[in-house]
């Protein structure tokens, strides 16, 4: 009789610690296979490509690519680039005038202006919809091609400018300064770059303000422009300062796609803004007694 219960004892302990292997070894494959369908923010950093190879398939690709992309263009918008012959920006050029859409299903703009928010998203009628990427699902920075003539570092062998030039602001801008509003146009009808940003603004600027320049306008290294295999750009360089894409405290167009969205077809394409009329925050902005980065950091870091 204590044979048989010692028996039947190791046998149902036998049988619990199987059950027990087989419960971790299923739940170890579950959690692999989670792991293996979860999403990632980030990209994978292994580079399995040389870049050479990278290189050849995006400038196969590149016909095709822009040939798409222009004729959405030219489907949506009005791509003559009217300007009006008047006005002027601040540089001399003249101002472009819209509307620039293309109204859909026999619409005109004084029957679209009568009709309800709702059902112009119902009827898919909206003038503007969101504007893709050149090349969406890479994105990147893009610089427009007046700007590709002084700078050839920065262009990409993968995708062009789209938009035409006369939609774009004036290159150079010119650049004011509101300390020194008697100064006038202060950049010469030049680019402010690392090599001519001292002798521009030396006498001006005090030491601080020169060192702030100084940093505004130092090339780093950039997603498609910089010294790895990840890039767009034929030469190893590190090319893009701040003022690449704010030219002069201005913009010269450059866009790209906003980084605070995932997945990568829900990001949308932005603009380079302009930094003119940033001061006017010193006066009716939320934070009207910061006065300075210095300001702006020491209430950041105390409110944090």
């Amino acid at each position: 009789m204590k044979n048989i219960t010692l028996k039947s004892t190791l046998l149902v302990s036998l049988f619990a610690m199987m059950l027990m292997v087989l419960s971790v070894v299923h739940a170890e494959e579950m959690n692999k296979k989670k792991m293996d369908k979860q999403e990632s923010s980030y990209a994978p950093v292994m580079v399995t490509e040389t870049f050479a190879s990278v290189r050849e398939r995006d400038i196969g690709e590149k016909p095709d690519v822009i040939s798409k992309h222009m004729a959405l263009l030219n489907e949506r918008y009005d791509m003559s680039g009217r300007t009006d012959p008047d006005a002027r920006m601040s540089g001399g050029k003249p101002l472009p005038v819209g509307p620039t859409a293309k109204l859909k299903k026999d619409l005109t703009w004084e029957s679209l202006g009568t009709m309800q928010p709702d059902e112009i998203k119902k009827q898919g009628v909206f003038p503007y919809p969101p504007l893709p990427h050149v090349k969406h699902a890479t994105g990147g920075m893009v610089v427009p091609q007046m700007q590709l003539e002084t700078h050839p570092e920065l262009v990409r062998f993968d995708v062009d400018f789209d938009l035409p030039e006369a939609y774009l602001p004036e290159f150079p801008p010119p650049l004011y300064l509101i300390s020194r509003p008697d100064l006038g146009d202060v950049s010469g009808g030049e680019e402010i770059t690392i090599s001519n940003y001292y002798e521009k603004f030396n006498g001006i600027f005090t030491p601080f303000q020169l060192e702030g320049m100084r940093l505004l306008v130092t090339p780093v290294a950039q997603q498609q422009f910089n010294v790895t295999e990840d890039r767009k750009a034929d030469k190893a360089q590190d090319v893009v300062s701040c003022l690449t894409c704010h030219v002069n405290g201005h913009t010269s167009g450059v866009f790209h796609l906003n980084p605070d969205n995932r997945p990568q077809d829900t990001r949308f394409r932005i603009d380079t803004v302009s930094l003119r009329g940033v001061n006017i925050q010193h006066f009716f902005g939320s934070k009207r007694a910061l006065r300075s980065l210095e300001d702006f950091s020491e209430v950041e870091a105390k409110t944090a």
